[in-house]
């Protein structure tokens, strides 16, 4: 079978905010085909498939506000927890 499937994550290596980068990754059987990186501000794509979308994306104010937003609601929130058991 196939597998699409999104995996979210915050890179740190503080609990400051500037030190912190929100990635989510999109993949497609195994394979990355783009990412939004909190770092870079935009989408990106890796794969015919994922410059189309990215693209796509990228020129949505709403889905660009609401992946912006996610550094600090779900990285930036949750920071303190995860360094501390580090």
């Amino acid at each position: 079978g196939f597998m699409d499937y999104q995996v979210n994550s915050c890179v740190f290596n503080s609990t400051d905010p500037k030190d912190i980068e929100y990635i989510n990754s999109y993949y497609y059987n195994k394979i990355e085909y783009a990412r939004f990186s909190s770092s870079v501000g935009k989408f990106v794509g890796f794969t015919k498939h994922g410059v189309y979308n990215a693209d796509k994306w990228n020129s949505d104010p709403g889905q660009m506000a609401a992946r912006r937003a996610q550094k600090e609601t779900y990285c930036v929130q949750n920071i303190g927890v995860w360094y501390s058991n580090i």
